[in-house]
């Protein structure tokens, strides 16, 4: 399995790159955000996180810039009918902290943005990534989580700072104080306790009227 690739960059364009390494060119699948983090054509020692897709007609390899972006790429084609290609348009719409926003949100409109993805794709893909920002250790720091180390005790996340980060989350949507106030109201006693499960809840209500 190659993992990770370092050379010289021969071409750079929206969706592949082409990387010299010791003589031998490859050519990398890249998300249009990946593109635009690499310096330009002709730059040494360019690294490339990989990721290689072995199917009976071809073997395919695709390029990251970080270890999000390709914990993203790995979960979008273990969903059904998810390809990389299309894998790749998510992630060209979207950074791994974008995505995790939408997500969390249940942003069904920005979804759909993503070429190739209706309303009725975009909310499965909503259902299907929910959680994974929690679960996958690659992933957790996107939403303010992290891994307690073995041995460590594991103890309750204080409600105060979960509250304040979801409050200016939704002020920075363009709510108002009082809207913000009142959405958040009884998310505790609703088992809302990450900044997803709090952001969810308070979108809704707003949704509602609150």
């Amino acid at each position: 399995m190659i993992v990770r690739l370092t050379g010289t960059l021969v071409e750079v364009l929206p969706t592949h790159v082409v990387l010299d390494v010791n003589g031998i060119g490859y050519e990398l699948g890249v998300s249009a955000n990946t593109a635009a983090s690499l310096p330009p054509a002709g730059e040494a020692g360019v690294t490339l996180l990989t990721r290689l897709i072995v199917r009976e007609d071809a073997m395919e390899l695709y390029g990251f810039s970080t270890r999000e972006e390709r914990a993203l790429f790995d979960r979008l084609v273990a969903i059904s009918g998810v390809g990389p290609k299309l894998a790749l348009s998510v992630l060209s719409t979207f950074k791994p902290q974008e995505l995790a926003t939408v997500v969390a949100t249940e942003d069904v409109g920005r979804m759909s943005q993503v070429s190739g993805v209706g309303k009725k794709k975009a909310q499965r893909l909503l259902v299907e990534l929910e959680g994974v920002f929690q679960k996958d250790a690659e992933l957790r720091s996107l939403v303010g989580l992290s891994q307690p180390s073995h041995g460590d005790v594991v103890a309750s996340v204080p409600a105060l700072p979960v509250q304040a980060e979801a409050t200016d989350a939704l002020l920075s949507m363009g709510f108002t104080s009082q809207e913000v106030e009142l959405a958040l109201q009884g998310h505790e006693e609703a088992g809302a306790t990450t900044i997803q499960q709090v952001l969810s809840y308070a979108l809704k209500r707003l949704g509602s009227g609150a």
